[in-house]
């Protein structure tokens, strides 16, 4: 039994070092035509590293022939299956740069972008990325309308202009969380000042309300009123846009508690 065991594991150890030792013939070897062919083969095997290495070793070989743009695609498109994006991403942007005209072009500025799209960061993170790959999904929709990735595209899009309003959203709050409510007031309005569409509108208004009554609530009496009133227009702000908001039952209490405080002080003054 044991012998049989043995006897398998060697076969298996020759059958890989014949492997090897055919590839390596090839791919050290000068026959072009055996080498493009043991390429294909090896993407359809699902082996990318090793198909990538195969493409890139073609790449002069082929250079200004038939060839060239299938070759320089198919070293990109390796290098992507494989997932190393940073890579495919130089292979591809060098892939558009040369052969504007190729059949392989839209696929690959559309696999360039997802590229740029997986090297952006959470919202939390660098932005930069984030904006990089925003701009050059802008530029692919104005320059292809009717691209079969045209959704995709935007779909990209849509998850980073989140990322962008999200970390907006967060900067501004951390002034409240901080207890800083003039800042925090100061900071949201901004917010929305930048970017009125902000898919977080709702939640930075109702913020920004709280920071006004917060900041008032706070203050020495002789500020109070000034400072309530700006609580009053921003609590109208929100309640005229969002009148079934889950935070209007809070709000409206704080407007009313408000109201009575004015209310006196119009007595008293």
């Amino acid at each position: 039994m044991r012998s049989r065991i043995l006897f398998a594991a060697l076969a298996a150890l020759a059958l890989l070092a014949s492997c090897k030792s055919q590839y390596d013939a090839v791919f050290y070897g000068s026959d072009i035509p055996a080498k493009y062919k043991m390429a294909f083969e090896l993407f359809e095997a699902k082996k990318y590293s090793k198909a990538a290495e195969t493409f890139e070793s073609l790449t002069m070989a082929t250079k200004g022939t038939a060839q060239d743009d299938t070759v320089q695609f198919y070293w990109g498109l390796s290098n992507y299956r494989y997932g190393d994006y940073v890579t495919a991403e130089s292979n591809l942007q060098e892939f558009i740069n040369t052969f504007p005209m190729s059949p392989f072009t839209e696929e690959a500025k559309f696999l360039h972008l997802d590229c740029l799209y997986r090297g952006t960061y959470r919202y939390e993170l660098d932005p930069m990325p984030t904006y990089r790959a925003l701009s050059a999904m802008n530029i692919f929709q104005i320059e292809n309308p009717q691209s079969k990735y045209h959704d995709q595209v935007a779909a990209m899009m849509d998850d980073l202009n989140d990322r962008l309003e999200l970390k907006a959203f967060k900067s501004a709050h951390l002034y409240y969380h901080m207890e800083d409510y003039l800042a925090a007031h100061y900071a949201l309005k901004n917010v929305l000042k930048a970017n009125a569409d902000n898919r977080y509108r709702e939640e930075i208004l109702y913020y920004t309300a709280m920071a006004a009554y917060k900041y008032a609530y706070n203050s020495v009496p002789s500020k109070q009123r000034e400072r309530y009133l700006v609580f009053v227009d921003d609590y109208f702000n929100i309640v005229s846009e969002y009148p079934e908001s889950k935070h209007i039952k809070e709000l409206e209490g704080l407007y009313n508690k408000v109201q009575k405080l004015l209310k006196k002080d119009n007595e008293n003054g």
